[in-house]
């Protein structure tokens, strides 16, 4: 079958199909269509451990070679630079929820109920991921420097409106929209740009920039800790402002896509193909449930540490950095594991572990006790935060479209973190007197164990039931 004959419009369109197809049969190394027997819906990354004879059955007819280097190279680890930096100020202050929760609770601000507090965290980490669905097809549009100079803008002028805030409905207005907004701008195109250039890697490489995040989890309630009692609420937020603008000049600087973006009609800002694709809702919907239970921790450990006696409240501050000091390696060590056995046989293992440690919590343990599931709840969670970007990339059949694919899904599974803390608040309770850490620990881990229950399954799916399988 010829490409002129398929031009000329006289051909099926399963001809149409197998040219072009043919046309792509000397790029090596991709799956393409549902004609292999281990591919979902005709798109799914073949394991390596199944052997393929023929080669010429690797590509996917929607992508595009790339003309430059992969997994390799200077500017390709520059971005993984950049990136590191967006994440340490966007997800690295969000990871820091748990201190201000524990401050405003505190009443030094404002007194609030700890449900109402925590929709300040719910908040900004919905807007970050949220705001995917705009900035992804805007990202693939062309559009990465205005929305890295807009986001980086939102973000600093929020924490600024943060330190002369007095009220609740004002600390809800600049850290949880302001900011939250300023960090969805930038946070999914900077990660949509890593699979442009990593391949092999790829896992390694997010891994490597999302630990940003962990990291300014560590330092970020340290530096609120120790300057709020020598300088004051307002001044410690502005350091933190000082912070941001001075991390965000790289991404500002270095950020850039591989190849110029093509011109032609712009692209829907939603891919609908996805609608379509069993296991791209599998996952998306699974994610929700995974993150009501998971940010329930995160939340409120510190809090818990504090209340129930476990530890002094100068103690209870630095829980949430040992929680982040783990998580940097969470988001690191599974990311590159996850390039040798792929990324679903992980996810699923991770959110049990972590609904395993967030039961041990319900006897009270002691502080050594909830240092030490601090610790391990921040490498497992840490897997469950950094996995799903590079699941979205696998899930994605047109690598031209991974900006609104990875908008679509983080976007909807953001809706999991927005209920999350709030929903744990309201089963926690106003009264100091009787905060119900039971039934908080209860709910949290039980809805991580059904997500990581649900996760094996969709990795059998994937793998149609081998037991052996790279997914």
């Amino acid at each position: 079958m010829s490409t002129a004959a398929v031009t000329n419009g006289q051909s099926t369109d399963g001809e149409i199909a197998r040219a072009r197809l043919d046309e792509a049969a000397t790029l090596p190394g991709l799956v393409t269509s549902s004609e292999s027997d281990d591919t979902i819906n005709g798109h799914w990354l073949k394991p390596e451990n199944l052997e393929v004879e023929s080669q010429k059955d690797n590509i996917p007819s929607a992508y595009s070679p790339p003309t430059h280097q992969l997994d390799r190279g200077a500017v390709a680890w520059l971005q993984v630079a950049a990136v590191f930096s967006v994440s340490f100020k966007t997800w690295g202050t969000l990871n820091t929820f748990g201190v201000f929760q524990t401050y405003y609770k505190s009443g030094a601000l404002f007194s609030e109920t700890s449900s109402n507090i925590s929709w300040i965290g719910a908040v900004q980490s919905v807007c970050v991921i949220l705001l995917g669905l705009i900035s992804g097809p805007l990202f693939d549009r062309g559009y990465l420097r205005v929305l890295v100079a807009l986001g980086s803008f939102l973000i600093v002028f929020g924490f600024m409106m943060l330190s002369i805030s007095s009220t609740y409905w004002q600390a809800l207005l600049a850290q949880g929209f302001c900011v939250g907004v300023g960090g969805g701008l930038i946070f999914m195109p900077a990660m949509a740009i890593l699979p442009q250039y990593f391949r092999s890697k790829m896992g390694l490489a997010i891994g490597l920039a999302m630990s940003g995040s962990s990291i300014g989890g560590v330092l970020y309630p340290i530096i609120f800790y120790e300057l709020i009692a020598q300088i004051g609420f307002a001044w410690s937020v502005r350091t933190i402002a000082f912070i941001a603008f001075a991390t965000l000049l790289l991404p500002a600087v270095a950020l850039q896509t591989p190849t110029k973006k093509p011109a032609g009609k712009p692209r829907d800002a939603l891919d609908w193909s996805a609608f379509t694709d069993g296991p791209f809702l599998f996952f998306t919907a699974n994610a929700i449930i995974g993150y009501l239970g998971l940010y329930v921790v995160l939340f409120y450990i510190s809090y818990f540490a504090g209340t129930a006696g476990v530890a002094s409240n100068e103690m209870s501050f630095y829980i949430v950095p040992i929680l982040n000091a783990g998580s940097l390696f969470g988001r690191t060590i599974p990311n590159a594991l996850s390039d040798v056995v792929g990324p679903f046989n992980l996810f699923g293992p991770a959110s049990i572990i972590c609904a395993i440690l967030t039961f041990c919590l319900i006897p009270s343990p002691t502080l050594v006790g909830v240092v030490a599931i601090a610790l391990l709840y921040g490498f497992f969670s840490g897997a469950m935060i950094a996995l799903p970007a590079v699941c979205f990339v696998h899930l994605t059949p047109d690598k031209t479209k991974i900006g609104t694919r990875l908008g679509m899904g983080i976007s909807v599974a953001s809706l999991g973190m927005l209920a999350g803390g709030p929903s744990a608040g309201a089963i926690l309770g106003s009264d100091p007197a009787n905060l119900k850490w039971t039934d908080t620990w209860i709910y949290g881990g039980c809805t991580m164990l059904a997500s990581g229950a649900l996760m094996v399954v969709l990795r059998f799916w994937i793998a149609r039931g081998k037991l052996f399988a790279k997914v």
